[in-house]
Formats: C-alpha cells, sequence, structure tokens
C-alpha cells in the first residue's frame, strides 16, 4: 500500500458542501483504497484500482468525480455498474454524498419503465448510474439527451466479465467524449480486464488494497468437514448454535436457492431466497427486508449477489465450497464490514479438502471446527434457559396465574410443567452427531501432500476423540485447529418460536 497512517477526509481538498455530506455520513477516517485513489483522481488523473467489495470505493471514486461537476444541464457523471441492485446502491450513496451540494442522482437499468428512468433524467440528474446493457440501448437510440460525462467510472469490471458484459462496455465508450477522466474498479485483474484497461484509460495510475489483508482483518474463518447428505442437517445445526443476526447463505444453483428457501422457511427461520429468476419488484422487496432486519437469512447464488452491500451482516454460510479463492474472498467479504467483526462458515467434504487448503494459501488462517452434538446443543440451550429465567423479573400477573393454578397443582408440579413446555420449544432436532470426527479429519490432512503446512502434519495432528458429549504490487503485471469444540448456542433468537 502506497500510505501507511490513516488520512482524515477533512484533510484533502474538497468543497465544503461534499466534506458536510462525508460528515453526515459518519466518515472520518479514509479507507485503504480511498486514501490511495481520492487524492490521485482530485488531481484529474485516470486510476485502476483493485479493491474487494465492501472497501469503500463508491465513496473512493464518487467524492472525486463529484468535486468536478459544474451543474451545467449536463449528465456529466458515469458510473457503470453490472446489477440493478450495485446500480441502485451507488445511486444513493452518491445521493447521500452528494446532497448538500445539491447533486442528483438516477439509477438506469432493465426491468423498470424507459419512460420512467428518461423522466428522471430530464429533471436534472448530473450523476447517472447504469447497468451496461440498458445504457448501451438508450445511448444507441439517442434516446437520452444532454448526455456529455466528463467522468466515467467502470465499477467491479471482473463482474462485467464473468456476466459477459466487456462487448457491451467496449461500445459504451463509442458513445463517451474522448476527453474525459476515467476510472476502473475490479476486485481482480486477468487479462480481458488488463486489456480493457489499457484501452480505455489513459496514463493511469494503479492503485491495489491486499485482498489478503483485507479480508483477514475483521473476519473469523472456520470450515467444518462433513459428508455430502449431511449438508442440511449441518446448516441448521449451525445455525441454531452460532446465532447470526443477520447472515447470507451462498449455493451454486437457482434450484438450490428454492430448495433451501423452502426448508429453512417451514423450519422456522426468517429467510428468503434470492436469484435470477426472480421479478424485479420480488428482489427488491427481499432486498429491503433484509437490510430492515425483518428477514435474517438471505440464501443466495454468487451471480444474485452480486454487488449486494449491506453493512451489518454478521455471518457468511458457503453451503458449497467456493470454485476458486477469487470467488471465496468476494463472499465473505460480505460480513464485517464498517468496523464490524463478521464471521465465515464453510462446509467442506473430504474430498475438497485439497480445495479448501488451496484458498488457505491466499487468505489465510481458517481453522478446522466440529459441529455441536444434539446433546450438547440441548445442554447449551437448558444453560441459556436457566439464565434466562435468573434474569426473569417477576410480574404481578404472573403470581395471580401461580395462585390460581395451585388450586389444583403444587408448587413444584407447577414448575415442573412450565419449565418443561418452556424446554421443549428450545429443543434442537436432527441427529445426534454431524461431520466427521478429529481422529478421521486428522486422518485425512495427515495423507493430503500440503497437510504438514496446514495442520496435518507432525505435532500438528488432533488427540483425543469425540466423547459423545456435549508492499503493493501493479494489477498488471495454514488452518490451525482449534481444539475447543464451538460453544453450542439455543435456538437462534430471531428463530419463530416452535411448539409442539
Amino acid at each position: 500500500m502506497i500510505e501507511t497512517e490513516k488520512v482524515r477526509f477533512d484533510s484533502l481538498d474538497l468543497p465544503a458542501e461534499l466534506q458536510a455530506g462525508v460528515a453526515a455520513a459518519g466518515f472520518e477516517f479514509c479507507t485503504p483504497i480511498q486514501a490511495q485513489t481520492l487524492p490521485r483522481a482530485l488531481a484529474g488523473k485516470d486510476v485502476a484500482g483493485q479493491a474487494q467489495t465492501g472497501t469503500g470505493k463508491t465513496a473512493a471514486f464518487g467524492l472525486a468525480a463529484m468535486n468536478s461537476i459544474q451543474h451545467n444541464g449536463d449528465i456529466e457523471m458515469l458510473i457503470v455498474a453490472p446489477t440493478r441492485e450495485l446500480a441502485n446502491q451507488i445511486s444513493d450513496e452518491l445521493f447521500r454524498l452528494g446532497k448538500y451540494a445539491n447533486i442528483q442522482t438516477v439509477a438506469v437499468y432493465g426491468g423498470q419503465s424507459y419512460d420512467r428512468q428518461l423522466e428522471r433524467i430530464r429533471r436534472g440528474a448530473q450523476v447517472m448510474v447504469a447497468t451496461p446493457g440498458r445504457l448501451l440501448d438508450l445511448l444507441s437510440s439517442k434516446r437520452i439527451k444532454n448526455f456529455h460525462p466528463t467522468t466515467v467510472i467502470i465499477d467491479e469490471a471482473d463482474e462485467m466479465l464473468d456476466m459477459g458484459f466487456l462487448e457491451d462496455i467496449e461500445k459504451i465508450f463509442e458513445y463517451l467524449p474522448e476527453k474525459r477522466q476515467t476510472l476502473l474498479f475490479s476486485a481482480t485483474i486477468p487479462a480481458p480486464i488488463k486489456r480493457l484497461a489499457n484501452k480505455i484509460l489513459t496514463d493511469p495510475v494503479f492503485v491495489s488494497v491486499s485482498s489478503k489483508d483485507e479480508t483477514n482483518k475483521d473476519i473469523t474463518q472456520h470450515y467444518y468437514v462433513i459428508e455430502e447428505h449431511e449438508r442440511d442437517d449441518a446448516t441448521i445445526r449451525l445455525i441454531d448454535s452460532l446465532e447470526p443476526q443477520k447472515a447470507i447463505l451462498f449455493c451454486r444453483t437457482k434450484s438450490e436457492v428454492d430448495r433451501l428457501s423452502t426448508m429453512l422457511e417451514a423450519r422456522g427461520f426468517l429467510s428468503k431466497g434470492l436469484h435470477g429468476d426472480m421479478s424485479q419488484p420480488q428482489r427488491e422487496q427481499v432486498l429491503r427486508s433484509f437490510r430492515a432486519g425483518t428477514l435474517h437469512i438471505l440464501i443466495a447464488t454468487d451471480v444474485a449477489a452480486r454487488g449486494l452491500d449491506v453493512v451489518d451482516v454478521t455471518h457468511v454460510f458457503n453451503y458449497h465450497i467456493p470454485f476458486n479463492p477469487d470467488s471465496y474472498i468476494h463472499r465473505i467479504g460480505r460480513t464485517a464490514r464498517a468496523g464490524r467483526k463478521g464471521m465465515a462458515v464453510t462446509l467442506v467434504t473430504p474430498h475438497e479438502l485439497r480445495d479448501i487448503q488451496r484458498i488457505q494459501r491466499k487468505v489465510g488462517d481458517i481453522k478446522a471446527e466440529f459441529i455441536p452434538s444434539l446433546r450438547e446443543m440441548n445442554k447449551a440451550n437448558i444453560n441459556k434457559l436457566m439464565d434466562t429465567l435468573r434474569a426473569q423479573p417477576l410480574d404481578d400477573q404472573a403470581t395471580e396465574v401461580l395462585l390460581d393454578l395451585e388450586n389444583d397443582m403444587d408448587v413444584v408440579e407447577i414448575a415442573n410443567k412450565a419449565l418443561a413446555l418452556l424446554m421443549s420449544r428450545e429443543t434442537a432436532s436432527g441427529p445426534e452427531y454431524i461431520g466427521l470426527n478429529p481422529k478421521r479429519v486428522d486422518h485425512l490432512l495427515s495423507r493430503n501432500p500440503y497437510s504438514e503446512s496446514y495442520g496435518g502434519g507432525r505435532g500438528k495432528r488432533f488427540s483425543g476423540r469425540r466423547k459423545g458429549k456435549a508492499g503493493k504490487s501493479s494489477p498488471f503485471e495454514e488452518p490451525s485447529f482449534n481444539r475447543k469444540r464451538n460453544k453450542a448456542g439455543q435456538s437462534s433468537k430471531w428463530k419463530k418460536k416452535r411448539g409442539k
């Protein structure tokens, strides 16, 4: 990284109106990507930035670009984003940062009326955030008037590549002024993105944030070795045990999202799926509920979650291990945002141990853990229930009910029945044991050629058995095993209470 010290926003050469937006947003110090990008972009340089989702890219490019807006009646700033959700998020954040400077934004994407979006443009928006397909359609049909952007930003360029939009991006630039400032941001820089950058940027400055540093800083990472048929049981047991306040569960396919969404809802979890076959109003409703906290588990594919920015996600669950380290980094980057802590949980089978170790070599320590047994879960639930009862204040109405019940039963029988009722609502379910025991995991790792570097070698093996109780470079150019078992928790606080 170029900067080693924290940079304050109020030390940057931003006008008072933008500084007011920054202060209202609660920003005081720049993130690493902001500290590297803003001074160079404010100086008018083209910038190529490599950073993960959630590192503060929007403020980095947004503040620099809004600084040059002249309010001349044109669209002066264009941001191209891969998905509708990301386009809306960028538009909302730029509006928030630029509201004291009287800067208006408009999001343009498919699935909404052309007329409605064009009307918002005609009302005087200076900033347009657009998805490639809808933008290219509007430009080729010449429907946009007063379109002369002097600053153009391409965000999540590698996602554009994955979604097949790179050709559209190149066509879009045929409609843009040659005299412009261009900024490009991408989590990874594969060869096609390098070629695009060389084509659209002029004498750019390269900035990057170490994905390893950003990934490991505030995220606790764990993996659990299970058999293939145990994925559903493992997912339910871990959600019950870890009690996430707000979680994203990543799947590989739309059909898997639908199946898991139905299963978790039937089990009483406040969960919904998100995938590309849903209508735009459905997708927006699910995301509104997730952000508002009325929905606590979002089940999504990688494609559906692209650009998803929710700052208070506490857990990320990988139902299947991602296909590559970059996808893993991108997924778990949805948690531990804005200075918060987060946890990433990945389910792997014995055949996937080599894959998790390949990811470890890039992101660092991912601890092997073991899923609590049914007995451990129920014992922990009873302990929590006891703590709750001790802390429960006395209630006059409860006293009246007790006096009425004493006409038919003694106090011991009343207490016994009341506790039995409460315990029945908090009893865990599923098989007694889920996942492989420590000795078998140790054996598998000891046979792996990579094992000595990652915890399965000499001096790193498990002892005991389960007892049955509970420096920056241009982007263009081992697990330690935690012997302490996870503490099992009661059924999640936000889970619907389940009676008999």
